[in-house]
């Protein structure tokens, strides 16, 4: 498990502004993201590379305050985690405005349709909608995936210029998740630069194996990106032309209904 460690850069703020204290436990927090099982101190204390000492205070404090429960041993997040979640999304303009559009778009396709914005080199889900007849299991709120080779993360890179683009490529980690995962990074800003001319993208199981998706970006008032939505289906039940024809024109319709109503 990668280590959570912060870099030295605290932004405009001077270095008594930066509560130490408190971006550890959020590292803390972070880190149970990374694991689908309950972790042991040990493990948590090398995950986000702090003393055994400093993450068992940092524990029995995300205790005391509901976060984390614990059996003497292994370590677990509770559903309180879940208000921190909570308050954004309820806070989140993009969301409430999209939210009814993502639903009627779900209904109408009887497919699952998704929203997600940019955080870091991550597209990161934050609303979805689902006719009743599909399972909604996959792409769940708060669910990242890299941004390089997924449609809404092309999407979204797609805001920046030119040059930023081709620098933000350059920091990114590629890595081949699928045997038709693009790495190649003049490839990708190739890829990108034609997703921007022509107001869409389409990933084939870059991401994952035998899911393809479309994208389109989601525009405030002033035309700046804001976020993107999909839909998607398994390669086996749905084709790329078939997605063209049949998603696209829905999720532009989605998109413009709410351009107007974004600040």
């Amino acid at each position: 498990m990668p280590k959570l460690k912060r870099d030295g850069d605290v932004g405009n703020h001077v270095a008594t502004d930066f509560v130490e204290s408190l971006d550890r436990g959020l590292r803390v927090l972070e880190v149970f993201s990374g694991s689908q099982q309950p972790m042991t101190l040990s493990d948590l204390a090398k995950a986000v590379d702090l003393p055994r000492a400093t993450a068992r205070r940092i524990l029995f404090t995300l205790e005391r305050a509901g976060f984390v429960a614990t059996d003497g041993k292994l370590f677990r997040l509770t559903p309180r985690v879940l208000v921190l979640a909570s308050s954004y999304l309820a806070s989140n303009h993009v969301v409430s405005v999209l939210q009814p559009a993502l639903d009627r778009l779900s209904a109408e396709a009887q497919e699952i349709s998704s929203m997600a914005i940019l955080d870091g080199d991550d597209a990161v889900f934050i609303a979805r909608a689902s006719p009743t007849r599909i399972f909604s299991a996959g792409l769940d709120i708060g669910y990242r995936l890299p941004a390089f080779c997924t449609s809404v993360g092309r999407v979204l890179l797609s805001r920046l210029a030119d040059d930023e683009l081709a620098a933000a490529l350059g920091r990114m980690n590629l890595l081949q998740l699928t045997p038709f995962t693009v790495i190649e990074k003049k490839l990708l800003l190739k890829t990108i630069i034609a997703d921007r001319a022509k107001g869409y993208s389409l990933v084939d199981r870059e991401a994952e194996p035998g899911f393809r998706s479309i994208s389109v970006p989601v525009r405030r008032y002033d035309g700046a990106i804001v976020a993107a939505i999909n839909m998607g289906a398994h390669v086996d039940r749905v084709s790329s032309a078939e997605m063209v024809e049949r998603f696209l024109p829905g999720l532009r319709e989605a998109a413009a209904s709410v351009k107007a109503l974004l600040v």
